[in-house]
């Protein structure tokens, strides 16, 4: 008796935190952005830029008047951006196992950005930097007015089923929209891996990515449902969740973790060719992809500014997979700039549990249409920055990239991180993996309307 009323005391916090993260982050998430048509907006390597001119039609002499209005790229950023797996709070879903959660709000953030650029690298993966999700234009307006009166709603109704002592789904509970997409005969391969991989994080004990899969990895650096997760310390456990992951298609990718702030390439190398030999062969197969995650530290209590042109240089690069980072206490999958504001991807929307285990399930929660900015300056100095390197010969390609964009962190005395030759066991190199990030030393200086965004 005493086990089951503390169960229901649990379910109605989780109930309450839900609701009450719903009322605090609500009017942020849908409030507008405002974007300058002047300055041009990079998202994962992608430029964008919103400032229509006029454009001589065949590069001609011709009279002003047969000049062409080209309008900027608007519609083309807001597809792409709408396009990336977007991964918040749930609540509703299996209890964790040893305790009686079944929501992640309020602590669950910084995994929700890991699983972020997981997905995107996923989806570079299986279906390339240029694809776009044909329905992202099509995704409902995020309503400030009728979402915050939702969750005012479900705050209601929780107490109320918890003084009943009853389970019953709450009229309007859904944060989006559940139409969904029907499931048809005739689905494309891209859209079917779009699924696939979607289905990966859903949130249930069996789905390969998903927060019960993540929570499970955590234990073995001491964490445990409930707790906060560091940048480095998501790092760690992404690269155990996909070592362990039982899908076939997912034999195809690894992740490798740098060490103290130093990508060896020698082990980069080895991670690609992880495979085994072919029968009757010696060589190994160089056909696996790797996702290189590098947890650093971008200053001491306080971002250091001079990292700016660093981190816009990373978020440049077509094989960068964003950064896992945010304020203090509030994580953010950050995946592109513009001036000296960082655009981003907010996980601490509470969003209601979706069954991922049918085929036609809703996909519409599970993708953003309103991307948000922050000051650079207000960032949280631990992050982790991810990189997609699909071979050897990209790997050879994006060490040279890199280490023209690390020169821009030179100037700061200490580079952001550096690539090694070798490996790192040939450095005696060994550090426990729990710890929370890599300290540095004293010495590092302490550093200083189109739809849901309107454009100046």
């Amino acid at each position: 008796m005493e086990n089951k009323d503390k169960d229901e005391v649990d379910k109605l916090k989780t109930r309450l935190m839900s609701a009450w993260n719903n009322v605090k982050y609500s009017w942020v998430l849908k409030s507008k952005t405002y974007f300058s048509r002047n300055s041009p907006v990079f998202l994962l390597g992608k430029c964008y830029h919103f400032k229509a001119f006029k454009y001589p039609p065949f590069m001609s002499l011709t009279a002003p008047s047969d000049y062409e209005l080209v309008a900027g790229n608007v519609e083309a950023f807001r597809q792409d951006f709408a396009s990336r797996v977007w991964l918040t709070y749930r609540e509703e879903f299996p209890a964790l196992r040893g305790s009686g959660l079944t929501s992640d709000c309020g602590w669950g953030c910084t995994l929700r950005a890991g699983q972020m650029m997981l997905a995107q690298a996923l989806l570079l993966h299986f279906l390339g930097r240029d694809w776009t999700w044909t329905d992202a234009l099509s995704l409902p307006t995020l309503d400030t007015e009728s979402w915050t009166s939702n969750a005012a709603k479900k705050l209601v109704a929780s107490l109320e089923s918890s003084l009943q002592g009853e389970r019953h789904a709450v009229a309007g509970a859904t944060s989006m929209t559940q139409t969904g997409l029907a499931a048809e005969a005739s689905v494309t391969l891209p859209e079917a891996y779009h699924r696939k991989v979607v289905s990966w994080f859903g949130d249930l004990p069996s789905a390969q990515l998903g927060m019960h899969k993540l929570v499970e990895c955590g234990r073995s650096s001491g964490k445990q449902a409930g707790d906060w997760y560091g940048p480095a310390v998501v790092a760690h456990i992404l690269r155990k969740a996909v070592e362990e992951a039982a899908d076939p298609e997912l034999r195809g990718i690894t992740v490798y973790v740098a060490q103290d702030c130093t990508v060896y390439s020698g082990n980069v190398i080895d991670s690609h060719r992880g495979l085994p030999p072919r029968p009757g062969t010696t060589a190994h197969m160089d056909c696996r992809a790797v996702m290189i995650l590098i947890p650093i530290r971008l200053g001491g209590e306080k971002i250091n500014t001079e990292y700016l042109d660093f981190v816009k240089g990373i978020l440049s690069l077509e094989f960068c997979l964003g950064i896992i980072g945010g304020k203090p206490k509030q994580a953010y999958h950050f995946v592109g700039f513009q001036d000296d504001s960082l655009i981003y991807m907010d996980p601490h929307y509470c969003q209601s549990f979706v069954d991922v285990s049918t085929s036609d399930f809703p996909l519409e929660s599970y993708h953003c249409p309103s991307p948000k900015k922050m000051p650079f300056n207000k960032m949280d100095p631990s992050c982790t920055i991810g990189f997609y390197s699909r071979n050897v010969r990209d790997y050879e390609q994006i060490s040279e990239e890199l280490s023209k964009v690390l020169r821009l962190s030179a100037k700061e005395k200490y580079p952001a991180f550096t690539l090694m030759k070798g490996h790192g066991q040939d450095y005696d190199l060994s550090r426990p993996q729990s710890r929370e990030w890599p300290f540095l030393g004293e010495s590092r200086r302490t550093g200083a309307t189109s739809g849901d965004f309107v454009l100046l």
